[in-house]
């Protein structure tokens, strides 16, 4: 059976009201969409890694679950959800950084929660970084990198949940990108900025 539109909205709306029930039925409503967020974020991860897309949707989605939210529409929790997605991956980053410092002797466990590749521990930190950065100087452009880089959101998606112009989106993409290759290249100058 096809979920009739308003369906998400209404459970997400309820969810916030505290019916415990909402979350269990919103989950099926909206899985198909988590997946295709997860599986974005994972094409950015080097194949070898052991982080399924099923283990980053389900962290995010309890993270999501457990918060009280005054949600707008099933845009709104997609929007959120690729926030939090990245949020866990770089939660992660941060960690095993921690633990890498720490020196010593590692314990190896092979196990199927969050393991992303320890080659790119260092650049999703950096990025988040530089993100950070450009929050302080124009959410907008943040939020549309998140959604379009890490979502895998497409201009149109995006200006939906930003509610403004897909011109505007192509712009701040434009612009966001130009900020982040200076930030994460600085030593590249403005001429690789540009490109």
């Amino acid at each position: 059976m096809e979920p009739v539109p308003g369906d998400v909205t209404q459970l997400l709306k309820a969810m916030h009201a505290g019916d415990p029930a909402a979350a269990d039925r919103l989950l099926p409503l909206v899985y198909a969409e988590l997946h295709r967020l997860a599986k974005a974020y994972m094409r950015r991860e080097r194949p070898d890694h052991t982080l399924q897309a099923t283990a980053l949707i389900n962290e995010a989605y309890l993270r999501l679950a457990g918060e009280d939210i005054d949600w707008n529409n099933r845009a709104h929790f997609i929007g959120l959800a690729a926030h939090v997605m990245r949020q866990v991956l770089v939660d992660y980053a941060r960690q095993h950084a921690a633990e890498r410092r720490a020196g010593g002797l590692q314990r190896v466990e092979m196990h199927d929660d969050l393991a992303v590749s320890p080659d790119r521990l260092d650049e999703i930190a950096s990025i988040d970084q530089a993100l950070t950065r450009l929050a302080a100087h124009n959410p907008r452009q943040a939020r549309v990198v998140e959604l379009r880089y890490f979502g895998g959101l497409s201009v149109e998606q995006i200006a939906a949940i930003l509610q403004v112009a897909p011109r505007s989106v192509k712009r701040d993409w434009s612009l966001a990108r130009i900020f982040l290759a200076r930030e994460l290249n600085p030593a590249a100058g403005p001429s690789a900025a540009a490109q």
